[in-house]
């Protein structure tokens, strides 16, 4: 009798193990990868680019975790415990989609890519981890993903499609998104941080356009050497460092 016990119990757990294994391919079709220098969000489906969002990061470059890690829960309107908001309250600063990730210990409780109630706020550095997106743009990324979906979370120079072979997955085409960069460094504007605004700091000192200090922030000073770069180059004088101002810079 205790024999069948545990023959039983022994083929319960490998047909649990083989549902989990199978649940995990599922979700392996699908990747993102969060560069936190452009504060970029890029999808991918069966080893292609799918579409590239915008979205905000960490107030200090340590705030959001970097690596890999999954998502492991997705909510729909999740309430503000912190002020005793609830979920779907137009004061929710949380918006109306989470996908919790395991980061730094965590079960999708503290990180995710979430929505928010401050579209301004997008494409800047001002949260205290987490990725916030668009409401309208997460709820396209909730409705696709799968619970154990990767997330690669990086600070680099290079194009998405580098990162994701660099971290072992298999792409094909190019970034054709045309919101996305196509150079390696992609596109560098003010409030930007990271290395590769510390590459074009270095860059524009040595050419003899001072940003007071590479500090990897591009601020009013690196948005200033940048323009009278532009300028002297007879660029379009936006302060915004995309594939024209890359080139004639001798590239990052």
């Amino acid at each position: 009798m205790i024999r069948k016990f545990f023959t039983l119990l022994i083929l319960t757990c490998l047909i649990f193990f083989s549902i989990g294994i199978k649940s995990s391919k599922a979700a392996g079709s699908q990747f993102v990868i969060i560069n936190k220098s452009t504060n970029q969000l890029a999808y991918y489906e069966n080893g292609k680019f799918i579409k590239v969002f915008k979205v905000a990061t960490g107030r200090k470059p340590s705030y959001t975790p970097e690596g890999k890690f999954k998502i492991v829960n997705k909510i729909v309107n999740r309430p503000y415990y912190k002020e005793g908001i609830p979920g779907g309250d137009p004061r929710n600063p949380l918006g109306n989609r989470w996908l919790g990730l395991n980061a730094r210990g965590t079960w999708g409780t503290t990180y995710a890519i979430h929505g928010n109630n401050n579209p301004s706020s997008i494409g800047k550095y001002v949260s205290s981890g987490c990725i916030r997106m668009y409401d309208n743009e997460v709820e396209w990324l909730f409705a696709r993903i799968k619970v154990n979906t990767p997330v690669v979370i990086t600070t680099s120079t290079k194009a998405f499609n580098t990162i994701a072979k660099a971290n072992g997955y298999k792409v094909t085409g190019t970034n054709t998104n045309p919101s996305l960069p196509s150079t390696n460094v992609g596109i560098l504007k003010l409030g930007n941080r990271g290395t590769a605004v510390k590459s074009l700091q270095k860059k524009l000192t040595s050419l003899g356009y001072s940003t007071k200090g590479i500090d990897g922030i591009f601020g009013y000073h690196t948005d200033q050497a940048v323009r009278r770069f532009q300028k002297d180059h007879h660029l379009k004088v936006d302060g915004i460092v995309g594939a024209a101002t890359i080139k004639a810079l001798g590239g990052l």
